[in-house]
């Protein structure tokens, strides 16, 4: 099974993706570069011409086949991959999803000079943050099997929690049977 990571904007989850494949020794995806990658463009100006319901879209299509493939991976997601209820469904039905929690008031500390993400380029990027985290946070609980508290440590020790808490979890369930050919 893959490791999928959730959360808000700024809430680490590249960074965090990328030392966990280290740690691990897997390949590591991050949506939103493959969908940069995919469109040849950055998000902000695809989010600009195209609109989001149109970068959803892409995204979607994205997560399904980075999540369908048969080699394990650590995914990062984008902040806002669990708006659709089939990626919702997929994450947590194809990985591990940890979801990396943190409060707006922590995120629009570390994002204050950030002009990448094009949902926080408003003039009030905390409020903006407390609108997303009230909106998301019960979508990122819904596909989650972890829930990791991202602020107040280090790297290491966040990927040491994560760690212990994949230790921990119980094994996957078998997949159902495959009913034999009618015939």
């Amino acid at each position: 099974m893959h490791i999928v990571l959730v959360g808000l904007p700024g809430s680490g989850k590249s960074t965090v993706a990328r030392s966990l494949a280290r740690r691990l020794q897997l390949a590591s995806a991050d949506s939103d570069q493959v969908i940069e990658q995919r469109l040849a463009c950055s998000i902000r100006s695809y989010f600009d011409a195209h609109g989001e319901a149109a970068f959803r879209d892409v995204e979607e299509v994205v997560i399904d086949e980075l999540t369908s493939n048969p080699s394990r991976l650590v995914l990062a997601t984008g902040g806002g991959a669990v708006l659709r209820p089939a990626n919702r469904r997929r994450l947590h039905e194809r990985g591990t999803v940890i979801y990396l929690r943190a409060s707006p008031e922590q995120l629009a500390r570390r994002l204050r000079h950030d002009t990448k993400r094009p949902l926080l380029q408003v003039a009030d990027p905390l409020k903006r943050l407390r609108d997303l985290y009230a909106e998301r946070d019960p979508l990122y609980r819904e596909c989650a099997h972890f829930v990791v508290d991202a602020h107040g440590t280090t790297l290491s020790m966040l990927v040491s929690r994560i760690l212990m808490q994949l230790d921990m979890a119980p094994p996957a369930p078998p997949p159902p049977p495959v009913a034999p050919p009618q015939g």
